[in-house]
């Protein structure tokens, strides 16, 4: 069984093999998280995610950590569901990220993750409510992955994932 963490912190500094980043369809970089992650790895990622996309909603790939430190040595492009009011799939197709990311971590053999609130920021996700889909997936997605440490950027949102975690 995975083990989840909850941190608040900077996902680009984690000690993790994969960081999971909240992507767009074109994989080439954004802004929140992804970002941030494509600042860090430098210009190469979104070249790599360019090459590889587009990526569906619910879907993952990855790509190399080009320029963070080992031992980070994939970044898993997760796209997330734009909110639309809950009726339309929404949270499906976020659980389908986790589930997704996780396999694709299998796939490069990761045995540890990093994921941040994938769908909270400009998509628009209830924060809540995401908390409760990403704490539920990841316990029961079935992964050879041995830790996941779901990475808060903010003090709001780290309380979400710990309360989500405790039930």
């Amino acid at each position: 069984m995975v083990a989840i963490e909850v941190v608040r912190g900077d996902i680009t500094r984690e000690n993790v093999d994969a960081i999971v980043t909240a992507a767009n369809q074109s994989l080439r970089g954004g802004g929140g998280v992804d970002g941030a992650i494509h600042r860090a790895a430098g210009r190469r990622l979104a070249e790599a995610g360019g090459a590889i996309g587009p990526c569906q909603p619910g879907d993952a790939m990855a790509t190399p950590a080009f320029d963070l430190d080992p031992p980070v040595r994939h970044i898993i492009h997760a796209v997330g569901p734009v909110w639309a009011g809950g009726g339309h799939g929404e949270a499906e197709v976020l659980a389908s990220c986790y589930r997704r990311s996780l396999e694709v971590a299998d796939q490069v053999q990761a045995r540890s993750v990093a994921f941040p609130a994938i769908a909270t920021g400009v998509y628009g996700f209830p924060p809540d409510q995401a908390a409760q889909i990403a704490v539920a997936t990841v316990r029961s997605a079935p992964t050879a992955v041995q830790r996941v440490r779901l990475v808060a950027f903010d003090e709001d949102t780290f309380n979400l994932l710990t309360a989500a975690l405790g039930r």
